[in-house]
């Protein structure tokens, strides 16, 4: 009787599910049974585990060679002639000497690290055209890169906002003294080390029969030395908005201190096993000024291991969760034993 109580209601209300397993959510389940030995066990299975991974992480972060130059004073007297935007013509440049103790073999990166530069403000975040770093015609007047949209006269820049018109944009040099009266330049690459996705899919260049014409009609923003498609005359693959050192620097950090690949070891001649040990001399040529937010700028060498670079935190985060999981195991643990006695005591001594 049932049935057909349940066909007629469905024929009556065609929105009714079928009377299937799925629809009417019939279909067998299974639900594991936590015990004790179950739970515990599980806890200090994932808690080891955790500990182990991290105690790897760490271990191969810590394997990593890295030397990092700190060139905020030695550089002091161009960063106050770069304070001031009029200043945009005149070039400044400083010398930074360090020494390699012992080699770097393997793949090198050059990082820039900058301390005390928040990217993190909400406005400066969204000061930005997307549309127009794909290479559309947009009028970015409508857009959130004011202040840094267009000059008085109305010349849009290009890139416009906030988050271009600060890009990192000091040129670095790194020289090799095979004795002390002969300094030869260490080969950098400066193409390859933005993300995939951003150099193939989020930034394009305007289409026109050259890249120069593409940006006819606009400028540079005010604190650049160059415009857009003289970012790298060498390379017309490297330039405009696909330049590696835009895409890189677009990409902001949460954190007031953080560090951008730069550029890459061309393992040739020499330099084919790494850096070898020596006197070393970066040459600087100073754009970018940090005493006015108290800032502080260092250039990083480094190899990495299967895990990365340097950084420690993943390694800690692992450790720290893993040691809070097998504690609070044991915690677990203790509470059972003793509610579990308790138990036990009560059923032989009944009142």
């Amino acid at each position: 009787m049932k049935n057909k109580d349940n066909q007629s209601a469905q024929e009556s209300n065609p929105r009714c599910p079928d009377s299937s397993a799925f629809k009417q959510q019939k279909l067998p389940a299974w639900k594991p049974k936590l015990t004790a030995s179950t739970v515990l066990s599980s806890f200090f299975v994932i808690g080891l585990f955790c500990l182990l991974v991290g105690i790897c992480l760490i271990l191969s972060a810590r394997s990593v060679n890295e030397i990092q130059i700190d060139y905020s004073d030695v550089c002091l007297n161009c960063s106050k002639l770069r304070e001031s935007s009029s200043n945009w013509d005149k070039e400044c440049n400083c010398f930074a000497h360090f020494t390699l103790q012992e080699n770097m073999p393997g793949d090198i990166f050059m990082y820039y690290r900058l301390q005390n530069f928040y990217q993190n403000h909400r406005r400066y975040v969204l000061s930005r055209s997307d549309a127009q770093l794909l290479g559309q015609d947009v009028n970015i007047q409508n857009s959130y890169c004011a202040p840094f949209a267009t000059y008085p006269n109305g010349t849009p820049m290009a890139p416009c906002g906030a988050i271009a018109n600060s890009m990192f944009n000091d040129t670095v040099q790194l020289f090799y003294y095979v004795n002390s009266s002969t300094a030869i330049q260490v080969p950098l690459l400066k193409n390859g080390n933005s993300w995939w996705s951003d150099k193939n899919v989020k930034f394009r260049n305007p289409t026109s029969y050259n890249l120069s014409s593409a940006f006819a009609g606009t400028a540079r923003p005010p604190y650049w030395q160059k415009p857009a498609y003289l970012l790298d005359e060498k390379d017309e693959r490297n330039n405009g908005y696909i330049n590696d050192d835009l895409i890189v620097w677009m990409r902001v950090s949460a954190f007031a201190t953080f560090r951008n690949l730069y550029r890459r070891l061309s393992r040739t001649n020499q330099f084919a096993d790494g850096l070898p040990a020596g006197n070393y001399t970066f040459h600087i040529t100073y754009n970018f000024p940090v005493t006015k937010f108290q800032g502080k700028k260092q250039l990083v060498l480094s190899t990495i291991t299967w895990s990365g670079g340097s950084n420690l935190f993943l390694g800690i985060a692992y450790t720290v969760s893993g040691a809070v999981i097998v504690l609070a195991g044991f915690v677990i643990a203790a509470i059972h034993l003793k509610r579990r006695k308790k138990k036990t005591y009560f059923q032989r001594h009944p009142k």
